[in-house]
């Protein structure tokens, strides 16, 4: 029998700046990623994800114009799986608070990028959420 898989969600995080969508990185060492974090035993994912970006981020007035519609990676890590949603910020200042457990920020920079900037620096697991964003985010602008 396989252990399951432990689940960790967030949200990749839309902002129009000069009529282009940005999305929001977050940087661990030499990782960019969205905002996530470990799903809590008996919490939602879809309001883990919101408390994850709340906590990593600051942004606590999101969007979900595009409902609670989620992708997936495929296993990586130590048997762990990321979903993500999509939400737009159109208010709010991104700022990397301090984690109480670390005593520190978890992240280490954090920038608004376009597709393309955003596409060169990530990893190809986030890459694949962040083609599936783009999809999304495209075609509700036509």
């Amino acid at each position: 029998m396989t252990n399951p898989h432990l689940l960790s969600a967030g949200v990749v995080v839309v902002r129009w700046l000069d009529n282009t969508p940005h999305y929001l990185l977050l940087r661990a060492f030499n990782f960019w990623d969205f905002p996530k974090g470990l799903v809590e035993e008996g919490e939602d994912p879809f309001a883990a994800a919101q408390r994850e970006v709340a906590e990593e981020s600051g942004l606590t007035e999101l969007d979900f114009r595009w409902g609670t519609l989620f992708r997936e990676t495929p296993p990586y890590g130590p048997n762990k799986i990321a979903r993500y949603y999509l939400a737009a910020a159109p208010r709010g200042e991104v700022y990397l608070p301090v984690s109480a457990e670390l005593g520190k920020p978890e992240h280490d920079e954090f920038r608004w990028l376009d597709y393309a900037q955003a596409h060169s620096i990530v990893s190809v697991r986030v890459r694949v959420i962040l083609d599936w964003a783009q999809a999304l985010v495209k075609s509700q602008q036509t």
